[in-house]
């Protein structure tokens, strides 16, 4: 089975020349059980340098599971996230990381391990920690900046959203006109909260409501420790929205704007380095044109499993920090 599916996936690499619009494609296969490499991202300018600053990838969903696409199963981001830590902790030569984020946020829980782990980190090795914010890092993923020693973001970052959402859904209409009805054999009045059969009960959603205001006050007291504002003065921003880049900089939800390579100097500055390599950590070597670019990483077993984001059947209902205008969260 695997052969055939392999042999498909030849033919359709074979036929994509033909459309006119294809530049080439880079299968590197790797195995996610392999640790992580070192990569040089640029050399130092000096040739006898010997420090590095570490570029730590945080992208898409930050959930405490593997991630799913077209090309396999993926990575479980929190242990990679952990990982990749564990490398820039243990080398001597690692003078400070640059934590690159391009994500949504996700999950409550995950988004805490990480933010924990980058205190920890910081903690216990004195390294210097910069956030840089690419496109997108907003909820729990802002969260998890506040980790950090420096947080830069570019102009047109969008970032902020500071808020938890659960949703949930009531389908008791529709069940009722196709003749579905909901018969749940439960130990307790509430333990079927949430089932979208039925109406939800004042009772539920003060329960409910009640966690997503502990998770909330929870963001709430991490920004304001992050960004050493008073409660009170997070509050009138965490109202759910995002702020571009600029504007989030005037409100002191960041400490710059900028771009990656100003980060990797802010970086280089706090570990009172004058020149350093970039380095980065995957599975498997991969060739870095510039700072900017990510790493190849193409799993060694080909299968297609999709995933839309929120609706995994796996992780069902979920309290989540997150920002995904377009798709049910």
């Amino acid at each position: 089975m695997r052969r055939w599916l392999f042999v498909r996936w030849l033919a359709l690499i074979a036929c994509l020349p033909l459309t006119g619009c294809f530049n080439g494609l880079l299968l590197t296969p790797t195995h996610v059980s392999d640790p992580v490499e070192e990569t040089v991202v640029t050399e130092p300018k000096r040739w006898l340098c010997r420090d590095k600053i570490a570029i730590i990838d945080v992208s898409g969903m930050i959930l405490n599971a593997r991630s799913s696409g077209i090309f396999g199963d993926g990575e479980n981001m929190v242990s990679l996230f952990r990982e990749r830590l564990d490398a820039a902790a243990k080398d001597p030569r690692v003078k400070a990381v640059v934590l690159r984020i391009n994500s949504p946020g996700g999950a409550v829980t995950a988004s805490d391990i990480m933010y924990r782990d980058l205190v920890n980190f910081r903690a216990r090795t004195g390294k210097p920690v910069v956030a840089c914010m690419m496109d997108l890092a907003a909820s729990g993923a802002y969260y998890l900046a506040m980790g950090a020693d420096y947080v830069y973001c570019h102009p047109t970052t969008v970032t902020g959203s500071i808020g938890v959402i659960m949703s949930l859904y009531n389908a008791s209409g529709l069940a009722e006109k196709i003749g579905i009805t909901s018969n749940a054999i439960k130990s307790g009045p509430i333990k079927d909260i949430g089932n979208p059969l039925r109406d939800m009960t004042d009772e539920e959603r003060a329960v409910l409501q009640h966690l997503v205001n502990n998770f909330y006050d929870q963001f709430v007291q991490v920004v304001s420790t992050g960004r050493h504002m008073t409660e009170d003065e997070v509050r009138k921003l965490a109202d759910g929205r995002v702020y571009a880049g600029t504007e989030a900089k005037t409100l002191r939800l960041v400490d710059e704007v900028g771009y990656l390579e100003d980060a990797i100097d802010c970086a280089k500055s706090l570990a009172q380095v004058r020149d350093a390599a970039v380095v980065a950590y995957e599975r498997g070597g991969g060739y870095c044109g510039s700072v900017y670019a990510g790493l190849p990483h193409i799993p060694s077993n080909i299968n297609i499993h999709l995933d839309v984001p929120g609706l995994s059947h796996s992780r069902g209902a979920a309290f989540l920090y997150v920002w995904e205008p377009g798709v049910l969260p």
